[in-house]
């Protein structure tokens, strides 16, 4: 296992994160107790020391696994869990039991700890902007629980790169807990992360945790077998686009001597430097397999094939910087002489 920095801070973490949405069997589709403690003995053997949850993964199920299974060595683990999603067994009729709003953010916290049973939370992600809250709601409350210790790191998931942007202006400003990491779904047919995100993140020094890397399983090969998955799955069909992608998959597996599920990571990971892939399985063996993603290279010829399969559509503003305004409007013909590693 390879190590990195989480964004700008100086915490050290494995360059894969192991996935808990599939802790538990509360939502029909996920892994009993005793997969998903060989799933983490598993992770942690291969050296791995970074953990994503959430308040709400399978009603609060992961966050006690997780708690449970870390408990013989909390330091060594970084544990990442979200808050912003209807906290576990709350009143239907309650509208403070989710959002981004400071009530529902120290409730959630305090919950997490005690299904965790841990005095801190390494990183805590709001999960997705609601469109209701002012930032400097969030900011101050995401500083108060550091400087309570309750929460190490900060970070922000599923939200528009300008609410990121300006967020983390406000927090430097004003000497707050800033965002270390952004968390995005992101794979060969989900890619819009590129167009704002991606340049975001990498422009403020975020760490990006990719999910949703094999498409709920679908770029596994899975449904592309006659028969389908044969057993219980989180998607439950797929589109003939998604097949054909698929097929180009399968088929640089097949060259590469290497699973489809990795060659999907693998892909994910080499897109841009500051991705580290959040590894999602059901059962131990899906793990074992996805452990091995980033032990190999692509050729340059069999990612242009994995980017070709879907490729991001561009549009306005960013078709309006294009080859011919680079050299007609703005630096004329000495571009040719200038670095370009800046350019999106």
């Amino acid at each position: 296992m390879n190590y990195t920095f989480l964004g700008h801070s100086g915490l050290r973490v494995s360059a894969l994160c192991l996935g808990t949405m599939t802790f538990g069997e509360d939502w029909g589709w996920g892994a009993p107790r005793e997969d998903a403690r060989a799933m983490f003995d598993a992770f942690a053997a291969a050296g791995g020391n970074f953990i994503d949850t959430s308040s709400n993964y399978t009603n609060g199920t992961a966050e006690r696994f997780v708690g449970e299974f870390i408990a013989a060595d909390r330091d060594y683990w970084v544990v990442a869990t979200k808050y912003t999603l209807r906290r576990p067994g709350s009143n239907p009729a309650d509208l403070n039991a989710g959002g981004n709003a400071r009530k529902n953010m120290l409730r959630t916290v305090e919950q997490s700890l005690g299904r965790l049973a841990t005095d801190h939370i390494d990183l805590l992600y709001l999960h997705m902007w609601d469109y209701s809250t002012r930032a400097e709601e969030v900011l101050r409350g995401l500083d108060d629980l550091v400087s309570a210790g309750k929460v190490l790191y900060v970070g922000i998931s599923d939200s528009p790169a300008w609410v990121v942007s300006r967020a983390q202006a406000i927090a430097e400003l004003r000497g707050w807990a800033s965002f270390v990491a952004y968390q995005a779904a992101y794979s060969v047919v989900t890619r819009g992360a590129e167009a704002d995100v991606l340049p975001m993140t990498r422009a403020l020094g975020l760490s990006v945790l990719a999910f949703d890397l094999l498409g709920g399983g679908v770029l596994t090969g899975k449904f592309n077998r006659p028969g389908g998955p044969g057993e219980p799955t989180r998607e439950s069909a797929i589109s003939p686009e998604d097949a054909a992608a698929v097929e180009v998959i399968l088929r640089i597996a097949a060259e590469a001597g290497r699973s489809p599920a990795q060659v999907a990571i693998n892909w994910a990971a080499r897109r841009s430097a500051n991705i580290i892939p959040i590894l999602g399985a059901r059962r131990p063996a899906q793990l074992d397999d996805n452990l091995g993603a980033l032990d190999f290279t692509l050729s340059d010829e069999q990612m242009a094939a994995l980017n070709d399969i879907k490729p991001l559509t561009r549009e306005y503003p960013h078709t309006f910087w294009n080859d011919g305004i680079r050299r007609n409007l703005i630096y004329g013909r000495a571009v040719d002489q200038l670095r370009t590693d800046r350019w999106p």
